[in-house]
């Protein structure tokens, strides 16, 4: 029998866009792009959020939606003194309050909201981009690196509400880390 471990989060943003934003050089400007801070999003076993992006795209179905937790953007801003930051500007999909998300790495969990629930696998670190200093702060993207969401497969699909959830794990976690960095192999970015 697998432990199971249950937290009270709560889901403070539900990003659904149809088109990336951040292509090109930063110095060109944003795509101006149509994007949803949805009270809630449909899940797709397989393919992802109904409406964004990556969904049923080949190349992301195992990462086809990305978590991120609020605190690692706001030790961001604490860290470079500006100020608070939007966190729909990370454009990650699913920003939660209360989570660590590094052990999640690997491991099935679910997110209980609004009734429903949703089966999702973290399959892989969600790096940033070098587009975060042109869009949260100077320094943003250096000090993004190691607490930039986790990338998520859906395994079962439903509907994920915005407002308080239950996230089950099956490894423990500590929402107290949810905003520090993890250990991270050197990069050959600057």
């Amino acid at each position: 029998m697998t432990a199971e471990y249950k937290y009270d989060v709560e889901v403070l943003h539900l990003l659904v866009s149809p088109a990336h934003a951040y292509f090109g050089r930063a110095r060109e400007g944003a795509a101006d792009v149509p994007t949803t801070d949805a009270g809630q999003a449909e899940l797709v076993a397989g393919k992802g959020i109904v409406g964004d992006r990556f969904f049923g795209k080949a190349a992301h179905m195992d990462a086809a939606v990305t978590l991120f937790a609020v605190e690692a953007l706001e030790a961001i801003a604490s860290e470079l003194e500006a100020g608070p930051l939007d966190p729909l500007l990370t454009r990650r999909n699913v920003v939660l309050r209360g989570v660590e998300l590094a052990p999640l790495l690997g491991q099935e969990f679910t997110l209980e909201s609004g009734g429903d629930l949703v089966r999702l696998k973290a399959g892989r670190p969600a790096h940033p981009c070098a587009w975060m200093d042109e869009m949260l702060a100077p320094g943003a993207h250096k000090a993004m690196r190691g607490r930039g969401g986790v990338r998520c497969q859906v395994i079962s699909g439903g509907l994920l509400h915005r407002g308080s959830a239950v996230l089950v794990s099956p490894v423990p976690l500590n929402p107290a880390r949810a905003g520090e960095a993890n250990v991270l192999r050197p990069s050959r970015l600057p």
